[in-house]
């Protein structure tokens, strides 16, 4: 027994060892000589004092501005709602879940949380229940603040839990939250010197097993922050906007922290609503808004006229955290008129990890955006390294394909609880994203990289590997397609062959139609095999394609065997 603990001990001792190593900076670990401030409590006790009449947050629903806080309003707000959760026993450390969506009162939630050195659990409502008990209880929770409308799905959630966890209603009748936002609570200090401090946890949203939990330190929220509004030049002048989930670290990180980090202001939206898009930037001066690339196809799909909006404010659309196509990115551009700034990063590494500049010429950004087949998602943001690996953990040639590894001050303190997915992570002292990618360098020796898909969704037919984000390209390139992805599925000839799963945009698009499409722009072996068209593309709360969701689509054509020769004499 002493001796499997010691091999246990040890083995322990190597993973935080690796871990370290990849959350280092050029061999030197975060410290307060790198960021602005050392506790988010500071951070906004600072910029309250600073500028106290300056608009922080301005709330909107249905293209409206329903609340507005400025720096001061809003520093009070969390600074009451930290003291009741101080009086409930909530300390630093512990874990408070907001079930919610976008709204005042849970941003207010995420920074009470934060003042006091808390650590917030963010809860998707489309989760489903089983995995919603899994996060709470992972997560150790104690405290949740639930909006009214789900109040009774938590008590179904909750019923079967060993622990308590405290219930506090948000909104409704019996709103419980409009009580801690009054004065009447004794003020509570915040807490101080955070940078290690846990302060997130995140958890993946994949369709299978239980979700991993990423945990992340004031310190990475920090390092991000500072990357993000140094590359984009966001200073107290700046209007942001926030259409994305806030569950998720794309709203929370770009467009929540990074406003108060720079001391910026933030449209926050309800939720994303095409119509009420363009008119939002021009009313509230927007300069930057953060999407995913399935937001950019809904706007195209919506009749908009630029010409009735001052958009003189508007700079340019940061995107990443989804597929973006090199077609997508080049309508979008063309038709709108600005510019996307395409980006990558995970939730391991708090958000992002590296963009295309934005100084580059109009020229330059289109050759990066068009030229490699696919649109390049830049070179890395100063707090952080990027690398391109083989399996055994070495860097491969410009050009070459393998995973995309980072290693930084944003990388994430670990996996919550799951040593094996720390294991695997970190394999080699940098974080492994199980992203496949390749880099080119330019004539100035810069690292400009690309992800073409994820390595468990690489396609493996017949012993070789095909991304999906290739083919994806050449689908919706299509005139007639308004939405497709490329399937790998289940096929005893080859073990895995090319479907497409298509929303068509012409109802007299045919599948022999878009085969011949394919096949006239990709190798034989590459060519999707057969096309189910569908009304919904399934994709997760940011935008990413959910390819596993159709694959039983394709259960028809397992034994199938497919004639590349016969299927273009008759295509």
């Amino acid at each position: 027994m002493k001796k499997r603990q010691l091999r246990n001990d040890t083995e322990q001792m190597e993973i935080n060892t690796l871990i370290q190593q990849a959350r280092q900076l050029q061999g030197d670990p975060l410290s307060a000589a790198d960021v602005r401030f050392t506790s988010v409590g500071q951070m906004l006790a600072q910029q309250a004092s600073n500028q106290p009449e300056q608009i922080y947050l301005s709330f909107a629903e249905d293209g409206n501005i329903r609340q507005r806080y400025t720096f001061a309003q809003f520093r009070d707000a969390v600074a009451s709602v930290a003291a009741a959760l101080s009086s409930k026993g909530i300390r630093r450390g512990d874990a408070v879940a907001t079930f919610g969506y976008n709204h005042p009162e849970t941003v207010i939630q995420y920074f009470a949380a934060w003042w006091i050195g808390a650590v917030v659990v963010p809860i998707n409502p489309g989760e489903d229940d089983a995995r919603i008990a899994f996060i709470l209880g992972n997560s150790q929770t104690r405290l949740i603040f639930v909006r009214d409308e789900y109040t009774e799905r938590l008590a179904i959630i909750l019923q079967n839990e060993e622990r308590t966890t405290e219930v506090v209603l948000c909104g409704g009748d019996q709103d419980q939250f409009r009580g801690m936002l009054r004065s009447e609570f004794s003020s509570t200090p915040f807490a101080e010197n955070c940078l290690e401090s846990p302060c997130l946890i995140v958890y993946t949203s994949g369709t299978t097993g239980a979700p991993k939990g990423v945990l992340l330190c004031q310190g990475n929220l920090f390092a991000d922050a500072e990357g993000i509004s140094k590359w984009h030049s966001i200073t107290s002048e700046t209007v942001m906007m926030c259409v994305l989930p806030i569950h998720h670290v794309n709203g929370t990180i770009v467009t929540l922290v990074t406003p108060m980090y720079a001391g910026a202001s933030v449209v926050l939206c309800r939720k994303f609503q095409s119509q009420h898009f363009f008119p939002i930037i021009a009313q509230e001066k927007v300069a930057i808004v953060s999407v995913v690339p399935t937001l950019l196809a809904f706007l195209l799909e919506t009749e908009i006229n630029l010409a009735e909006y001052d958009l003189r404010y508007f700079r340019h659309i940061i995107c990443g955290a989804g597929p973006l196509t090199c077609q997508l990115a080049e309508r979008f551009e063309s038709h709108f008129g600005f510019p996307v700034i395409h980006g990558y990063g995970l939730s391991e590494t708090t958000c992002y990890s590296c963009f295309l500049p934005i100084s580059l010429r109009p020229e330059e950004h289109q050759q990066w955006m068009q030229q490699y087949g696919y649109p390049s998602i830049g070179i890395p943001i100063p707090q952080n390294e990027m690398a391109i690996h083989n399996e055994q953990g070495e860097a491969v040639e410009p050009g070459e394909r393998g995973e995309i590894v980072i290693r930084g001050h944003n990388v994430m303190l670990g996996y919550f609880q799951n040593e094996e997915a720390n294991q695997k992570a970190f394999t080699f002292g940098w974080f492994r994203s199980g992203d496949e990618g390749f880099m080119v360098m330019d004539s100035n020796q810069r690292p400009y990289f690309f992800i073409t898909g994820r390595l468990k969704e690489l396609i493996i037919r017949g012993g070789v590997n095909i991304s999906p984000l290739e083919i994806d390209e050449v689908i919706n390139s299509h005139p007639k397609v308004a939405a497709g992805i490329a399937v790998g599925f289940e096929n005893n000839m080859y073990g895995e062959e090319v479907g497409a799963y298509v929303r068509p945009s012409d109802e007299t698009l045919t599948e022999a139609e878009l085969l011949e499409y394919c096949r006239q722009r990709l190798p034989a072996f590459k060519t999707p095999k057969v096309v189910v068209f569908g009304e919904h593309i399934p994709v997760t709360s940011t935008g990413k394609y959910q390819r596993n969701k159709v694959k039983h689509l394709f259960g028809d054509y397992k034994d199938h065997q497919f004639n590349e020769r016969k299927l273009a004499a008759n295509g």
